[in-house]
């Protein structure tokens, strides 16, 4: 008899295991004018379309992340997203109606990635400048067998010019010229180009990529996070390279020498084209890197220590003391400054700026943008209006190379630091201690050869240094 019970629990438990499974819906953009206040709920089918159910509400993880997991059966879903109300719910890319989304969930574990591109009761019309176009809505990208928008803004006069001019290209394309596009406000790279050009400038010309919605995080870096994705990063980077750049180059009178031409873009943008810079030195110049998702890989540090200075760049980073939890954001790109020094750039190539009001949004971005398009664009400019400093040591370790000792020397205090090494695939080989004054000893078993060593003090990642051991 108990064996009978048994069995039939276990087939009861099977068969409800395949009926009710977990599907994460992921919110990875909302609107920049959402009420800072407002909670995000979904309504569908599934909960009886109940605009402000509680029980419903998306949790915010932080900067472009909001999230749920509902355990549902396998069906064919509809649903919105809503600020609590139907008066509130979700608008298209106009601010106008948008039809229900639907979604077949086939039951086990799932991840829906989405966007929210306005909300009906606070919606918008295009912004875009005259001289802004889109060059393609499904340009192919071989490397990826996906196809995506692309934006072409061309300076006033590029018709009757003759000149030959350089090349922005810059990620999240629906946010960079038209407020009626953008999913969190627009860069107004387009305004801003267009008053410079008539204070004198000579213009450059800009392409922008859309971002691949749900695929965003998987294109936007080279390495996977172990819960949000990514890996996709070297083939996106090779689509601009190989695909995008030979396309305008042909088409367009542009300066493609990589001494004219930049990459920019933010949080994960600016994460994806610090990767591509650093990787394509004979590409690319000059980079822009706006609040730059570091957190999302620690191996964008030792991928720039590893890879080293190969050509002169100019490089821009700028973060917010806003952004992040106890400004995590700003001392991350004060890690990265330091280890692009170390790296081999020098203090003239990197410029790394805070500001205390910056936070992570596109109006930061969009307010940044002209300091950060001429210091880039035209050496020796300055426009920068507020420079922090603050924890950007520069580490530096003697002897290099070294039989088992390295002196840290820097003219920060390194109390409460410590250190780690890696080997050179990327593997932990010395786990974290204490630095000892200013030593710090490899273990005797680590044979010769190339290792990183990064410093942390007060248990934030401070920069990473390439040694090598004899």
């Amino acid at each position: 008899m108990k064996m009978k019970y048994a069995l039939c629990l276990f087939f009861f438990l099977l068969f409800a295991g395949h009926l009710a499974g977990q599907l994460t819906v992921r919110v990875t953009n909302i609107p920049s004018n959402t009420p800072p206040d407002d909670d995000i709920y979904i309504a569908g089918n599934f909960n009886g379309w109940e605009a402000g159910d509680s029980a419903y509400i998306l949790e915010n993880l932080g900067g472009e992340l909001f999230e749920i997991s509902l355990s549902l059966p396998p069906s064919n879903l509809q649903f919105k997203f809503t600020r609590g109300s139907w008066e509130t719910v979700e608008g298209n890319a106009d601010g106008g109606f948008l039809p229900n989304r639907t979604y077949s969930y086939s039951g086990g574990a799932d991840t829906l990635g989405l966007q929210i591109l306005s909300w009906e009761d606070v919606g918008g019309g295009s912004t875009a400048a005259p001289n802004v176009s889109v060059l393609s809505q499904d340009f192919f990208m071989p490397q990826l067998n996906r196809n995506r928008r692309i934006w072409l803004y061309l300076p006033p006069g590029y018709e009757s010019s003759g000149k030959r001019y350089p090349v922005l290209y810059m990620q999240d394309g629906q946010n960079v010229f038209d407020a009626a596009t953008a999913f969190a406000g627009e860069w107004e790279v387009d305004e801003s180009l267009n008053r410079l050009f008539d204070e004198g400038d000579e213009g450059i010309i800009v392409v922008a990529i859309d971002n691949g919605g749900a695929r965003r995080i998987d294109e936007y870096s080279p390495w996977a996070h172990p819960s949000y994705g990514g890996g996709e990063g070297d083939a996106y980077v090779n689509f601009i390279v190989e695909t995008l750049k030979p396309y305008i180059d042909e088409h367009y009178r542009t300066r493609p020498e990589r001494e004219f031409t930049g990459i920019m873009g933010s949080s994960l943008g600016g994460l994806i084209s610090f990767y591509a810079a650093i990787e394509r030195q004979d590409i690319f110049g000059k980079l822009g890197a706006f609040s730059t998702s570091f957190w999302f890989a620690d191996e964008v540090y030792t991928h720039v220590a590893s890879t080293g200075k190969e050509a002169d760049m100019r490089i821009y980073i700028i973060a917010g003391e806003l952004e992040g939890s106890g400004g995590g954001q700003v001392a991350d790109m004060n890690a990265m400054y330091n280890t692009l020094l170390s790296a081999g750039f020098s203090e003239e190539e990197v410029l790394a700026i805070s500001h205390s009001d910056g936070q992570h949004s596109e109006w930061y971005w969009a307010r940044e943008f002209p300091a950060a398009y001429e210091w880039l664009f035209h050496p020796g400019a300055t426009g920068v209006k507020e420079v922090s400093s603050r924890g950007k040591p520069l580490f530096r370790v003697f002897p290099n190379p070294s039989d088992t000792n390295f002196h840290l020397i820097t003219d920060v205090s390194l109390t409460a630091a410590e250190y780690d090494a890696l080997s050179i695939d990327g593997r932990v080989v010395q786990e974290k201690m204490p630095l000892q004054g200013n030593l710090i000893r490899l273990r005797e078993e680590l044979g010769a050869g190339l290792y990183f060593l990064r410093i942390y003090r007060d248990g934030k990642l401070a920069g990473v240094l390439k040694v090598v051991r004899h």
